[in-house]
């Protein structure tokens, strides 16, 4: 087997051409936008190159087939909850059938870490936000919703027998829309409407700046400081809901009120992914006007959830309850989707956990985390419970 840094635009192409080599058989595999990759190790579209770096393999096999790939990349701002070990991170791991060729690029990965301080690696994870191309698909193995890794089930298999460990479990839930009914979530949410305080309201493409600036103070005072997560500007989450805006729902995007100060936000999109299936990967001129063509020609009957928040201040007062309903009152009586499902939640959060079951969900999706410990005396913590 011969494997090769991945330092060149020909490698970088073949890097690509790994993950449909691999998953071209599957019928449910849906090839992701080569941009969406390539973005992520560009130093001018990914600001996790701010604080650290990244390297990429490809392994190919003693005819010159390509048989796996592999991502390294360590970032001073990755960590998690009670961490007491500098982590790096892999992601963006194929590979066929093969224990040895898998040893192979877990090895040269793990090696490059150590290299560079680290005594753990987390993996499979995304260099950058963790929205996206994090976890390895280990229960339902349906056509995977935008930006979420796809892999055939025997890669569990591979990084369990290398040593990896379960460090977190991530939960993607659905539902189908007209036969969720949610007694109790009405009931609280009757609760919050008698006091004429609480107001909601759907995004507008035409007030992106107000909407921008409401994320922003929901998601900082939500979110910002776990797991490295950072404060969001207003101009950042203005250039995103721009940059969502050619295929932005209005009445699937929510944002609730108290005395006009934002306190809650459920953010949603169609499941791109029934559109971009057509592409191919490609997103040149010609293929934006296909899509173009194809979301006005082909229905998708699925939308999907990005965010879903409400300030700690407002947590278990019925706040959640009163922004689903809200929502689900314009989107249910159509409907304008007969499906849904929700990016996923770690099981590290059983508050979110339980807000996601008590809707009549089932659990569409399994993705796991998994960490390995380079020196194997130490004692392994998963991720703990927030």
């Amino acid at each position: 087997m011969q494997l090769l840094e991945v330092n060149t635009p020909q490698l970088a192409k073949e890097f690509l051409r790994v993950n449909i080599t691999i998953n071209k058989n599957d019928p449910n595999y849906i090839q992701p936008l080569d941009k969406d990759i390539n973005d992520v190790f560009d130093k001018k579209k990914n600001k996790a190159f701010r604080n650290g770096e990244v390297t990429r393999w490809i392994l190919k096999d003693s005819k010159g087939r390509l048989i796996g790939r592999i991502a390294a990349f360590v970032n001073k701002k990755y960590k998690n909850k009670g961490d007491d070990v500098p982590t790096g991170g892999v992601g963006f791991f194929d590979c066929i059938n093969d224990q040895p060729a898998a040893d192979m690029l877990f090895d040269v990965a793990k090696h490059w870490l150590m290299q560079r301080g680290m005594e753990a690696m987390d993996g499979p994870i995304n260099f950058g936000e963790r929205d996206r191309w994090w976890g390895l698909l280990v229960k339902g193995f349906e056509p995977p919703i935008y930006c979420l890794n796809y892999n055939p089930p025997y890669y569990q298999q591979l990084f369990e027998h290398y040593g990896f460990k379960n460090f977190f479990n991530q939960v993607c839930f659905a539902l189908k829309t007209a036969e969720v009914n949610m007694p109790k979530f009405r009931q609280r949410h009757a609760d919050c409407a008698k006091d004429p305080n609480f107001s909601s309201s759907h995004i507008k493409k035409d007030q992106l700046e107000k909407f921008a600036k409401d994320f922003a103070i929901v998601y900082n005072k939500a979110w910002a400081g776990h797991g490295g997560l950072k404060q969001l500007e207003e101009k950042v989450v203005l250039k995103m809901f721009q940059s969502m805006k050619p295929v932005m729902d209005e009445k699937i995007c929510w944002f609730v009120y108290y005395k006009n100060e934002p306190i809650g936000i459920w953010v949603n999109l169609p499941d791109l992914n029934q559109w971009f299936k057509y592409l191919h990967g490609k997103f040149d001129l010609w293929h934006k006007l296909k899509f173009l063509w194809v979301k006005k020609t082909k229905h998708c009957d699925k939308f999907v959830g990005l965010v879903f928040g409400i300030v700690p201040e407002w947590q278990g007062k019925g706040v959640d309850s009163y922004l689903i309903v809200e929502g689900a009152n314009v989107i249910q009586p159509k409907p304008l989707y007969e499906k849904y499902e929700m990016q996923w939640i770690g099981e590290f959060n059983p508050k979110m956990i339980n807000v996601a079951e008590s809707l009549d969900t089932y659990r569409s999706r399994i993705l796991t985390t998994y960490r390995y410990l380079f020196d194997r005396t130490k004692e392994f913590k998963p991720h703990p419970i927030l």
